[in-house]
């Protein structure tokens, strides 16, 4: 019976039954109905038949289908159901090849409307799970199920493919969600406290900007056009791409009206510059600078988003944020604008009360050089990872990174792993053997960095307001001479250390767990522990000199107690804020034109004046070079008269005399003189 009979006696209209298989095939079941439309000789289909058509469509389309479902269908289907399809499947296969051109010539005929319906409707029968075909689950779970299997047999992850492996990417992987520090902020106050009136723009007067990652594009900001920067792929060796950035002839012009403006020492020069060109890098960042001594924090962070968002419009479209594998070679002047830009916005972001998100630009800016490391990042990721709660992190950077760049060697590293671990030990889901075994290693890490580097405990102490007892003050390993033999190079590491980190070691449980360490100390040094000289010779053979990405780092840290510290030819030259400490290797891809400098006049006013009106006036009574010499000697003839003049000038000065104004006890004043 045909199904326009069967609905009929249903007693349904056409396009009012519910959509299921049984309706689409013949049969009495809808397993019945796919073994029939699989399984069917082809004597039995009749080619100018419109049913026939039908059954060849729905074929076509579970052959489709099944590609996407076979691993679902084998795990809800009994065993004896597999192998009765299995049987199945190897009879009809002759059948199948047998037939294939006469299914060609079929299927090129039934192409028409109502074979493109059939298939939707097949399709969205296959997608919906009813009671008749006996699938409890969705095509969504089916599709996830298979993703898993995916992922099980292949062993990558579907997050991000240049990231790696889970174990490995949390060391320094940078997210790109974590860039943004609403995130943050939304963490701590909720969304509707940090969005506010953002949530609901002004579509009057709104621009359209591209959409960035490390900033988030303001209406305020000027219309944004190519500054002229353009970042290029220099080479790509072992899965590493190194890319660098480069300034158009127009940029270059603009460069150096902006060294021209920075040598003036006018701040208003540079904010003319600004005007005319509101996306120019140096200019930003040197407005920045004075913004904030200034203490316009707002107007200074403004500036910083302004660069990024430069430099991020420039980007090459392999360069990534987040894979570790991008390099930019600070030798060259272009890049180090952009290490400087990430810092500056970072330090803001940890003022404002966002570590975790400072946290992300310390690991981006480390992973743009790691080897070099050109800013230090090193000594500041700990104390943002500590601030952040990143303990875990932490300790497996130390961990991986100890056996090739010494970092116990470092006071900050030494300290912050001891200080991570007695966090660990304090936490309360914590059994009590492993709180134990945690404090334990804290223990023995403090006590060992304690005696590697006495000069830290009494300026720790000092900055925490914490009065020593006497037995600490009076001897003489953390004594006064522990902190003058420092040698040059571990005095600046360990008062920018104490400078910066001296917030995290106030709380009353880690001042507690401080003392006990000390006391064991002192014990340890008192029974001639021989780590005690061990470390001592070490002192004494490294930390001589520090390197100059060091000196750099402590500049832009800006931390008085770590500037007073550093060496004379540092502090003796000039520091420009926008190019801090340059490399003296650096790679120079254009100069700046020669200028006539005119040099340093120590004349006078008058003389000055004498030679705009004389051009061979010299004050200093040496004869100009000119090629007569007649001119020469009527020149210190000239010079001659010129100072009598000027001491006649000084004596008549001399002998001027003011009048002084009548007193009030004046007996000769008119009284109606005023009247």
């Amino acid at each position: 019976m045909s199904s326009r009979a069967l609905r009929r006696l249903k007693g349904k209209q056409r396009g009012q039954e519910a959509l299921d298989l049984g309706d689409l095939t013949l049969g009495d079941s809808p397993e019945e109905q796919l073994d029939t439309a699989n399984v069917s000789p082809p004597t039995e289909r009749k080619p100018n038949n419109r049913k026939s058509k039908k059954n060849k469509a729905q074929k076509n389309f579970s052959n489709i289908f099944e590609l996407i479902c076979d691993a679902d269908e084998t795990e809800k289907n009994s065993p004896d159901e597999e192998a009765e399809k299995q049987g199945e499947n190897k009879t009809s296969g002759p059948e199948k090849n047998d037939n294939r051109d006469a299914d060609k010539s079929e299927e090129a005929s039934s192409k028409s409307l109502s074979g493109d319906r059939v298939k939707k409707k097949k399709k969205k029968k296959k997608t919906k799970a009813t009671p008749e075909s006996g699938q409890d689950a969705a095509p969504d779970d089916d599709i996830d199920v298979l993703l898993q299997n995916l992922e099980q047999s292949n062993g990558f992850s579907l997050q991000t493919e240049d990231c790696g492996a889970q174990d490995r990417r949390s060391v320094l992987h940078v997210e790109h969600r974590n860039l943004n520090p609403e995130t943050e902020l939304k963490r701590y106050f909720g969304a509707r406290a940090v969005q506010g009136d953002q949530s609901r723009p002004r579509q009057r007067n709104r621009q359209f900007h591209r959409s960035t990652w490390m900033t988030s594009p303001k209406d305020s900001w000027p219309r944004f056009s190519r500054p002229g920067i353009s970042m290029t792929l220099l080479q790509s060796k072992d899965g590493i791409q190194y890319f660098s950035f480069e300034h158009s002839r127009d940029y270059q012009q603009v460069q150096f009206k902006f060294l021209d403006a920075v040598e003036s020492m006018d701040p208003n020069n540079i904010v003319a510059l600004l005007q005319l060109n509101p996306y120019h890098i140096d200019s930003l960042l040197q407005l920045s600078d004075v913004c904030r001594i200034q203490e316009d924090q707002e107007m200074a962070r403004d500036l910083i988003e302004r660069a990024l968002y430069s430099f991020e419009c420039a980007f090459h479209p392999l360069f990534s944020l987040t894979s570790g594998t991008s390099r930019l070679d600070y030798l060259r002047p272009e890049n180090r604008a952009f290490y400087l830009a990430l810092y500056k916005h970072m330090m803001f972001l940890e003022k404002r009360g966002c570590p975790r998100t400072a946290l992300e630009y310390c690991k981006l800016i480390l992973s743009l050089d790691p080897d070099a490391d050109p800013l230090c990042m090193l000594l500041l990721i700990d104390f943002l990872m500590l601030r952040s709660r990143e303990y875990q992190p932490l300790l497996q950077l130390y961990q991986d990174w100890e056996v090739h760049r010494n970092l116990s060697q470092l006071p900050n590293f030494a300290f912050s792993s001891a200080l991570c671990y007695f966090h660990i030990s304090q936490q309360e889901d914590l059994d009590p053997e492993e709180s134990n075994k945690q404090r334990h290693k804290a223990d023995v890490m403090l006590q060992n960095a304690l005696i590697m580097f006495p000069g830290v405990l009494m300026p720790l102490l000092d900055l925490c307001t914490v009065q020593p007892d006497t037995t600490v003050t009076s001897h003489a390993f953390f004594g006064p001479k522990s902190q003058i033999g420092q040698p040059p190079a571990l005095a600046e590491l360990t008062t920018l250390y104490v400078g910066r980190t001296c917030s995290l070691w106030r709380e009353a449980a880690v001042m507690l767990w401080l003392e006990e360490s000390v006391t064991e100390v002192l014990r340890r040094v008192d029974a001639k522990d021989p780590l005690v000289e061990d470390c001592q010779n070490k002192r004494k053979q490294r930390y001589q000199s520090a390197p100059r990405n060091i000196h750099r780092h402590v500049l832009l840290s800006e931390i008085k107690e770590a500037t007073s510290s550093l060496p004379l030819e540092v502090t003796s030259q000039p520091v420009m804020s926008f190019d801090p400490l340059p490399p003296l290797d650096s790679v120079i891809s254009y100069t700046r034109p020669e200028r006539q400098h005119v040099g340093a006049s120590n004349e006078s006013t008058l003389s000055l004046f004498f030679r705009s009106l004389l051009p061979n006036f010299n004050l200093q009574g040496g004869p100009r070079q000119e090629g007569d010499m007649e001119v020469a000697r009527a020149g210190q003839e000239l010079n001659q008269e010129v100072d009598r003049l000027m001491v006649a000038m000084r004596e008549m000065l001399a002998n001027i005399r003011f009048q002084e104004p009548p007193r009030e006890d004046n007996p000769y004043r008119d009284e109606e003189e005023w009247d």
